[in-house]
């Protein structure tokens, strides 16, 4: 997790801010997400499927190289091509990782309920959080630094591959964690349907089994579509925040550096106190309280004209940001069966994605037709709606 956020603060973090400086439209930036999703939802089901077959530890190694190998590719996109095409280079090489991601986000879960026994998920879920942190606030602040002291297109080929350093030894040490459960290693093949059934009938029952669309008639299917609406609330607001930052705020490189840097401070501080407000709480009220205080970050930022007031909003979002995304997974994780979860979490990133894609898409085209200071504020009550809902019906 560490490494992870050696990617994060440096190419994950400062894409949407290069493609914007290339000219990049609100509609392209909620591309990058939607094209990802659109993927999720195709692969989402066969993933589980194929990963209910194989170890799971060696699954999620091998899909994230797989994955991680695109970072490299975002290198030398400045030498090939002019601005316009370098927009949509990115878009259909996030399409492309997005295949082993899809896996990759499926089987992760799977393999961190498998490693880590129930009681201490909380406290591992802490710790992850604060390493991510740690290493994302030091790298988006040098990376911000070295973006305004090095000529363009050099300073982002290095934060890139900067990034791509930081995803490689990331799954160097994803290789090193293995189930200490069976169920997370090789499940079994279901067996196959006895050849008196005709062809017909197997194929309907192979196609259900694969579909697993039993989940929507078990009370797992509450969670799902309360998922829905939190993620399709999230990721409204996501392709404006850049938009707004580099167009409105005209932020430097180094300033959103450093107002990243606050966030992720104020996680580590929120996340070094998870453990004792779960055992307060528990991950549904953390999860619920959580969301509901990330309608602060759209709204306030939406009200801010000064640097500082970008700093401050980004200081009160990242604590709130610990307690969710340090509650939700395991929130999430409470209401899958043990023994079933490779389905259950491939129709949790189905709902994702479909809230990431159409959120991707909306958020631009309402920000068009009321504003983009409007759009914000609607994003912030919508997740404000989300989280009560969490609260009441999770």
């Amino acid at each position: 997790m560490a490494w992870f956020g050696v990617l994060s603060g440096s190419a994950i973090n400062f894409l949407t801010i290069y493609v914007t400086r290339l000219g990049a439209t609100p509609f392209q930036i909620g591309l990058l997400s939607a094209t990802t999703a659109v993927v999720n939802l195709v692969f989402a089901i066969p993933a589980a499927h194929w990963l209910a077959k194989r170890s799971i530890d060696k699954a999620v190694f091998w899909t994230s190289i797989y994955y991680r190998i695109g970072f490299l590719l975002w290198i030398p996109l400045p030498w090939l091509f002019n601005a316009p095409t370098q927009t949509w280079a990115l878009i259909m090489l996030a399409l492309f990782m997005g295949i082993p991601l899809t896996a990759l986000g499926v089987g992760f879960s799977v393999l961190f309920a498998s490693s880590v026994p129930l009681q201490y998920r909380a406290y591992v879920a802490g710790k992850r959080n604060v390493l991510l942190s740690i290493t994302f606030m030091l790298t988006s602040l040098g990376c911000g630094i070295l973006l305004d002291r090095v000529a363009y297109p050099l300073n982002y080929q290095i934060v890139f591959l900067i990034g791509a350093i930081g995803g490689g030894m990331s799954s160097l040490h994803l290789y090193l964690i293995h189930p200490l459960t069976e169920d997370g290693i090789n499940a079994k093949p279901s067996p196959p349907l006895p050849t008196s059934i005709p062809n017909k009938q197997q194929a309907k029952q192979s196609w259900r089994s694969t579909l697993r669309a039993d989940i929507w008639r078990s009370p797992f299917r509450i969670t799902l579509l309360l998922f829905l609406g939190f993620h399709l609330a999230q990721y409204l607001a996501i392709p404006l925040f850049p938009v707004y930052n580099v167009r409105i705020l005209q932020l430097t490189d180094e300033n959103i550096g450093i107002g990243t840097a606050l966030f992720y401070l104020t996680v580590l501080i929120g996340s070094m106190q998870l453990v004792r407000i779960v055992r307060r709480i528990g991950h549904k009220n953390v999860t619920g309280w959580g969301v509901v205080g990330l309608c602060l970050y759209p709204i306030l930022l939406a009200l801010s004209s000064f640097v500082w007031q970008y700093y401050a909003v980004s200081a009160i979002g990242g604590f709130i940001w610990a307690l969710v995304a340090g509650g939700y997974a395991n929130y999430l994780l409470e209401k899958v069966p043990e023994n079933d979860r490779p389905a259950h979490l491939a129709w949790y990133t189905v709902v994702l994605n479909i809230a990431v894609l159409v959120g991707s898409l909306t958020g631009p085209v309402i920000s068009n037709v009321i504003g983009l200071v409007a759009a914000l504020i609607l994003a912030g009550v919508l997740r404000f709606i989300a989280g009560m809902a969490i609260l009441k019906w999770g």
